[in-house]
């Protein structure tokens, strides 16, 4: 191992040596913590119970109202814990880590799926054998047939149907065009959570009543779609009202039994607090958080949103509480700190659950981004930093948690000592920040019919996506696309090794007759634009069909542009909305770099033949290592190399092209976007080896950066590869992924720091998305999957989060472990 660790290293070997660790503060959020992570998630089964009861009694009214009485249900009827020594409270599952039923989605698979749950590799999970019964007896009978999924794989037409499931099993994806609407009934989202801190629960529902009696009683409309709407509001109000007061009952019980002095004035506050909030608008910070609590919780159970609801902008809906709270000493930020890491802990509880194998292979590590969005600018374009943004980064660096996420909105004003306490975070080696550039998100916002207020006001949300609350309005997942799979269907003519002699996709002639490289990439443009044709069929009908199976008042209700006309976010079009979806390009570097190798070395140096590189990947490469390492050696994305680069700016401007010109007939702006997840280790099991020297079945390429190892000119040539295959003047384009790996050496001390923020600004100024680091020795990774139980905290970045590595399938460690290690930053 090199002498230089990262803080998080040295943590590790603190830990494995039994000494104090440093740099990391005691509260009662690091206690409760301790004893989370001994446990096994475990599934609570009463979301899906108390749902599946509740529709079962309002069969044939409208999908809003039973929503919202759903809710209200299990708001009556939900067990209610208040975890010991903890301060914000309110969770939608038994002590522990959890996960939640969402039957609505796949209910139909329930009964299959918790079989394999508990021995699966990726993400398992514990069930009791008596709710494991509840499931196969009461909640999958009521459901099948009625399941969105069920319902989506009918609609599919013959051809793209088999390019998204494995033949009659719709249960398992194909890997090939990958919808992900049948494991998410929503893309990640962000609430506006300061209509709840300035109005309260009782406010939005007084709004409702008094439009409800506005309503004119001989209209159909009105009385059709206005009223269901209006009720549901009213409801899904009552309900989460009632789940406070019922935290604020225990919360009484609790402290008339404590002994502790100390721990029974804590629990008196707490019941005070949750008789207040979220009914009534917040008067504290610690109200104002606690209420920001229940919102989102109680949005985790009204719908299993796509990496989970974000928290938005904190330090900045929270600052005006803040302020208060210090100007009248009632708060200290020490106080303050620890609030927010009890929600952090709080966060870590609840898994979130996939049942599909798709869902869990593409979420590896338990993942969920309840996105912290800091830093940015005010709504009127000043710099918004405050001493919320420093407490928050503060926190990130002194409490070991993957969870909540932090973005960092950076700008062209971006004080310095911000810049610099990022850097340091970063430094610290856990992953965090990841950075959002402004400077290309709110000229791409703008593009898209946003004013200046509501783009310079975005929230990062989910992997590295961003929202505008009260003006964005899409929720319908998208496809992921593996592009790799058109490539070898080139090779392959429509064929993949994996599936046989199957045409999957389009016959574009045999490899062995193509006479140019111009014939090769033709051949190539023409797959790639199948998939996303059918990518786009795909979408066609889940918009069709969502607005049929899924609701969510909640959301609704804090929604602006959904109050103003009574419906739902889930119905295909909200006036006044802007509806921002995307499809995400799987494999880019791998792609580009197997185009780049065929183009040089069999059209232009004739090193090879078509027919040797044909046998050495249908072969695996073995017995072809000469050949394998000439394709290694070829030109490679993420080199600044303009002999790849253009390549890739042509495949990326050819799928802008397609999405322009149809994404109208959706009425959604389509972007392209490189945001994998994990999805690029399962979608690589799909594909046999490729022209750039990867070998059969391994992980694909990540987001927008290099191939494993194959960028070799340090990090600054990866960001301008970046750059050169963009195309700046197409607006449908959405988030790039970009993973930076550093060795700790090169980033120490107080030079190191001032090399890492000249390093960010010069990824700000090529106008970049996102960019996210690991800090860490290679050497300390592999030490990590040799002695897993050793390093059980050790936390690594992964795709627009961090996870403990130890908690990742061996063929995603092995993927962390084979990106370039760069030992100077420019």
């Amino acid at each position: 191992m090199s002498q230089s660790r990262s803080p998080q290293e040295i943590r590790i070997q603190n830990e494995i040596n039994h000494k104090k660790i440093a740099n990391v503060h005691e509260n009662r959020a690091t206690e409760i913590l301790k004893k989370v992570r001994e446990s096994k998630p475990q599934i609570d089964i009463e979301r899906g119970l108390y749902f599946t009861k509740s529709f079962q009694k309002t069969e044939g009214q409208p999908l809003i109202l039973r929503w919202a009485k759903a809710l209200k249900y299990y708001a009556e009827n939900a067990s209610i814990y208040i975890d010991e020594n903890q301060l914000i409270v309110g969770r939608s599952g038994k002590p522990g880590r959890y996960g939640i039923l969402y039957p609505e989605l796949d209910g139909d698979t329930l009964d299959e799926a918790i079989k394999t749950l508990p021995s699966r590799d990726v993400s398992p999970f514990d069930i009791t054998p008596e709710d494991a019964k509840i499931i196969t007896e009461q909640i999958t009978p009521y459901w099948k047939g009625k399941t969105f999924h069920e319902d989506l794989a009918k609609a599919l037409p013959r051809e793209t149907k088999k390019l998204t499931y494995n033949g009659d099993k719709e249960l398992t994806s194909r890997y090939i065009v990958n919808e992900t609407a049948s494991f998410r009934s929503s893309l990640q989202w962000v609430h506006d959570y300061e209509i709840v801190l300035e109005k309260g629960f009782e406010g939005i529902k007084e709004e409702a009543l008094e439009r409800l009696q506005q309503l004119d009683s001989d209209s159909p409309v009105d009385q059709t779609e206005k009223r269901p709407f209006l009720e549901a509001q009213i409801i899904t109000s009552d309900a989460i009202i009632l789940w406070a007061e019922r935290h604020a009952k225990l919360a009484k019980e609790l402290s008339a039994k404590q002994r502790d002095a100390d721990r029974k004035k804590e629990l008196k506050i707490i019941a005070e607090i949750c008789e207040r909030v979220p009914r009534y608008p917040a008067r504290t910070f610690y109200e104002a958080l606690q209420s920001q609590w229940f919102t989102q919780m109680f949005s985790r159970i009204e719908q299993k949103t796509g990496t989970i609801i974000s928290n938005g902008r904190m330090d900045q809906y929270l600052y005006p509480f803040y302020q208060k709270d210090i100007k009248e000493g009632r708060i200290t930020d020490e106080q303050v700190q620890e609030l927010f890491e009890c929600m952090w802990v709080a966060m870590s509880e609840f898994v979130d659950l996939y049942l599909s194998e798709a869902g869990g292979s593409f979420n590896e590590g338990y993942a969920h981004w309840e996105a912290v969005t800091i830093g940015g600018t005010t709504k009127k374009g000043y710099d918004a930093t405050n001493e919320l943004t420093y407490i928050l980064l503060k926190s990130k660096r002194e409490f070991p948690l993957n969870y909540p996420d932090l973005a960092a909105r950076i700008h062209m004003g971006s004080p310095k000592r911000y810049l610099y306490e990022v850097a340091e975070t970063i430094k610290d080696g856990t992953g965090f920040p990841k950075l959002i550039n402004d400077d290309e998100v709110v000229p791409i916002l703008l593009s898209k019919g946003a004013s200046l207020k509501e783009a310079y006001d975005y929230s990062v949300s989910g992997c590295a996506e961003c929202r505008m609350p009260n003006r964005d309005t899409y929720t319908s997942p998208n496809a992921y696309i593996n592009f790799a799979a058109a490539l070898e269907m080139v090779l392959y003519n429509g064929k993949m090794k994996k599936y046989g002699d199957e045409i999957v996709g389009l016959e574009t002639g045999n490899f062995e007759d193509f006479e140019s490289f111009d014939e090769v990439l033709e051949a190539y443009l023409k797959q790639q634009k199948n998939l996303i044709r059918h990518a786009f069929i795909q979408q066609h009908e889940i918009i069709r069909l969502r607005g049929e199976h899924f609701a969510t008042p909640l959301g609704s209700s804090l929604h602006k542009l959904c109050r103003e006309s009574y419906k739902d976010l889930h119905q295909p079009s909200i006036p006044g909305g802007i509806d921002l979806g995307y499809f995400e390009f799987i494999g880019y570097a791998t792609v580009v770099d197997s185009l780049s190798a065929i183009k040089k070395l069999i059209f232009e140096e004739k090193r090879l033949t078509k027919k040797e590189l044909l046998e050495a990947v249908n072969n695996d490469f073995k017995g072809y290592e000469a050949i394998r390492q000439l394709l290694l050696h070829a030109p490679s994305y993420g080199n600044d190399d303009s002999y790849t680069d253009e390549i890739g700016q042509l495949l990326d401007l050819e799928a802008q092209k397609f999405t322009h010109k149809y994404g109208k007939e959706l009425g959604v702006h389509m972007d392209l976007r490189l945001v994998p997840f994990t999805s690029h280790v399962p979608f690589g099991k799909v594909i046999g080896a490729t022209p750039n020297g990867r070998f059969s079945y391994t992980p694909l390429s990540d987001g927008s950066s290099a191939s494993q190892g194959a960028d070799l000119n340090g990090p600054t040539a990866v960001l301008l590869s970046n750059y050169k295959t963009k195309n700046f003047d197409y607006e449908d384009h959405a988030a790039r992924l970009l993973n930076i790996k550093l060795s700790p050496s090169c980033v120490e001390g107080e030079n190191g720091t001032e090399k890492l923020v000249q390093f960010i600004k010069a990824w700000h100024d090529l106008r970049l998305w996102h960019l996210q680091f690991n800090v860490l020795n290679t050497e300390t990774l592999r030490q990590a999957q040799k002695q897993p139980q050793l390093y059980k905290n050790l936390l690594v970045r992964i795709a627009g989060y961090s996870a403990y590595f130890t908690e990742l399938s061996k063929d995603l460690q092995d993927d962390i472990i084979a990106r370039t290690e760069h030992e100077e930053v420019s």
